[in-house]
């Protein structure tokens, strides 16, 4: 009965994924990042004592549908269009 509703629910439980990483130094995420958590349905937590880098090439829209929270220690570097459109979501 509860595999039967795990895999009723699956594709809820794989968009309420969150992956989560604590990460030292330089972490740079690139667009090819970001499109491939979308396709596995993956939320990204970035937690970063350093550097954190959005590439330039990402859009406001692919950040907002893959990134569900930044924390970021040291600095961020990323577009004005998606430093604004994380505002929300950024500690």
């Amino acid at each position: 009965a509860i595999r039967n509703q795990l895999e009723r629910h699956a594709d809820v439980v794989r968009q309420s994924t969150a992956r989560k990483s604590l990460d030292l130094g330089l972490r740079n995420y690139t667009r090819e990042d970001l499109e491939a958590a979308r396709r596995a349905g993956e939320m990204l937590q970035i937690n970063v004592l350093g550097l954190a880098t959005i590439a330039q090439d990402v859009t406001p829209e692919l950040a907002r549908a893959t990134i569900v929270s930044v924390s970021v220690l040291g600095a961020l570097h990323a577009t004005p269009a998606v430093k604004a459109a994380l505002a929300d979501r950024t500690s």
